[in-house]
Order: structure tokens, then sequence, then C-alpha cells
């Protein structure tokens, strides 16, 4: 059985025991969380396509940890004007791991 979930305005297909980097959510290590936007659930005979979410079906995950990801390098340079710019960035992630889908 594997579904499809709007997760923090991202879409990813889970199955039981899946583990998601997701955006940061605000939710403590340990805690479980719910989510209702379900667009599809698939369980080998039968598929259900939500208009725009599925009625019913709730996917649960357990926050794993809160962590940050690697650093992202932005360099311009515009040859011959001496100019040059370098900044970095460091996306927060959450990192979930899908325990039912009910």
């Amino acid at each position: 059985m594997f579904a499809v979930v709007e997760i923090a305005g991202q879409q990813f297909k889970v199955e039981k025991g899946t583990k998601l980097d997701v955006q940061k959510l605000e939710a403590a290590e340990g805690e479980n969380v719910t989510f209702k936007t379900v667009l599809l659930v698939a369980d080998g005979a039968s598929v259900k396509i939500g208009e725009p979410y599925v009625m019913g079906p709730v996917v649960t995950c357990k926050v794993l940890e809160q962590f940050k990801d690697d650093k992202v390098r932005v360099f311009k340079k515009k040859s011959k004007k001496r100019y040059m710019r370098n900044k970095g960035h460091r996306q927060n992630l959450t990192k979930l791991e899908v325990t039912s889908i009910a």
C-alpha cells in the first residue's frame, strides 16, 4: 500500500517505513505528526484519486530529527568590472519516518 501526500507544499510518494527529508516542521523529535492532505491511495487492487484530496485516509509520521542541509554556495562574478559576490545558504529540514497509512 502506498499514498501520495502533500507535506509543506511538496508531494511525496510514501509507504510504511519510508524516510523523508521535508521542509522544517514545528514538531519536537520523537513526536508523531499526522497529514490529512492525501492526494492518492493505492493498495494493489484499487486506487483512489482525490479531487483534490482523498477524504478518510491519514498518514502518520514520526519526527526523527531536525537538521540543516548541506551548504549551497551562490557565487556571482562579472569579469573586468571588479564585481564578485559569494553567499552561502543552509536549509532547515525535518527527517520523518512514515509509521502508518490508515
